[in-house]
């Protein structure tokens, strides 16, 4: 079982940067590249504290690749030769250590969309991150089903047309995750039965999103199949446990329901939480001194 976090490390205090267009419009893609390997130097950075602390599950940034898909940007990032250079540092290390890195699209990649526009621009991001998540040595891009648009069955249905249309790269590493307002648990396994995406689980949003019904984790285990090792997340909430908000850590209590609903079962945690990796430490030497 290894336990992990999202893109920031709050001791080193990373930022991952970015810039505006117009910045990109006055240095051509010079600047976009000086920011990109500022950006693969800061996982590096991560990576490094990350082994030391006997963390090996990270999620990495989005915001690598400023402008990623911007028609501006017409930088081919992933051959560059400065790039292939860091990310087989990145990926060494990834591979010698058996660490495990995922990434997550954002809201505003939605392969269920009605209007085409937006799958098309959707389907662009899943592709660069899928280069990037190949260039980091990592295996999973966590997305969410998107929007119900007034007909949730119908929109269901469009997501796992969309994702049998995909490149069979991004297939390969895509993994659908239960949300905290309209997919339940049970909605993305019928996702799952139609196309053959597995489910990634949420134990926070099936509390907050669950129409009344328990889960069965061993449905969801199945669907991992051929996949490797299921990937979860947990997170408290803020306030309260139905609170959609994520709490600074992780309380003690929700970690030991995840584990209680696992019944032993292998799984890697993606920990949710303000302080970052501030939240799995305590976890990380409680499973050490087991």
């Amino acid at each position: 079982m290894r336990l992990g976090y999202a893109c920031m490390n709050t001791e080193l205090k990373t930022i991952f940067r970015t810039l505006r267009v117009a910045t990109a419009e006055a240095d051509d893609t010079g600047k976009i590249k000086e920011l990109t390997m500022k950006n693969f130097e800061t996982t590096l950075e991560i990576l490094h504290w990350n082994l030391k602390n006997d963390i090996y599950f990270y999620r990495a940034s989005s915001s690598i690749v400023p402008l990623s898909t911007h028609p501006i940007n017409d930088w081919i990032w992933w051959q560059d030769p400065d790039v292939v250079a860091i990310t087989n540092e990145i990926r060494s290390i990834v591979e010698t250590h058996e660490m495990r890195v995922s990434v997550h699209p954002g809201q505003y990649t939605v392969l269920n969309s009605p209007k085409p526009e937006v799958v098309r621009k959707s389907i662009e991001d899943l592709e660069y991150h899928d280069k990037l998540i190949q260039l980091l040595g990592g295996s999973d891009i966590i997305l969410h089903t998107g929007g119900a648009y007034g007909d949730k069955e119908a929109a269901k249905q469009r997501f796992a047309e969309a994702y049998l249309a995909l490149s069979s790269s991004i297939r390969q590493r895509l993994r659908l995750e239960n949300d905290d307002k309209t997919f339940t648990v049970r909605d993305v396994l019928d996702v799952h039965n139609v196309c053959g995406v597995p489910v990634c689980f949420d134990i926070h949003h099936h509390n907050c999103n669950n129409d009344g019904e328990p889960v069965d984790y061993a449905e969801i285990l199945k669907t991992w199949e051929d996949y490797g090792t299921p990937k979860v997340h947990i997170s408290t909430g803020k306030e309260g446990f139905t609170d959609l908000r994520h709490h600074e850590l992780v309380s003690e209590t929700d970690f030991q329901e995840l584990l209680r609903l696992l019944d032993g079962i292998d799984v890697d945690i993606m920990f949710e939480a303000k302080l970052k990796e501030q939240s799995i430490l305590p976890f990380v030497r409680q499973l050490m001194h087991k």
